[in-house]
């Protein structure tokens, strides 16, 4: 799907605030709020969005460590395994396969160093895990979210 300017402010106003109303995305971008809702629709349908989601802050919940763990798993591991086999930890809040010598990066967010060590163990009892090597994160440098149009905004 091609996404014109139109179709593109309306994501970013969805990514900075989905709870706005059609009526004031429409205000926004000059449609009325059915022809806003007929192309939100629209980018629903053509996957273009894949849905609308709340932020949390980690703070604000108590979760305050946070550590990136790296994942060194047996031979012929497929990511499809990796992904199975993570997808039901709360804690975990993005992971990836890499290069270089792990095969994947988990972040996760944690109460304390408690919480982490004990996310920690249960990563590394994987079936497909051989060894995990951890970095804790001490403050945050940049932190942003990636919203639709900002690369016309750099």
């Amino acid at each position: 799907m091609r996404l014109d300017r139109v179709d593109e402010r309306i994501i970013a106003i969805l990514g900075a605030d989905a709870r706005m109303s059609f009526a004031e995305i429409g205000g926004e971008v000059g449609l009325s709020p059915s022809a806003v809702k007929r192309r939100v629709d629209r980018l629903v349908e053509s996957g273009a969005v894949r849905g609308f989601t709340v932020v949390v802050e980690p703070q604000a919940i108590g979760w305050t460590t946070e550590a990136f763990i790296e994942l060194y798993c047996r031979a012929r591991t497929s990511p499809t395994e990796i992904r199975k086999g993570l997808t039901g930890y709360a804690e975990i809040t993005s992971a990836c396969t890499v290069t270089g010598d792990a095969d994947a990066l988990v972040q996760v967010r944690a109460r304390d160093t408690h919480h982490l060590e004990e996310v920690i163990e249960r990563i590394g009892a994987e079936p497909f895990v051989v060894r995990t090597k951890s970095t804790l994160v001490l403050s945050r440098l940049v932190d942003r979210p990636i919203l639709a149009g900002a690369a016309d905004q750099a």
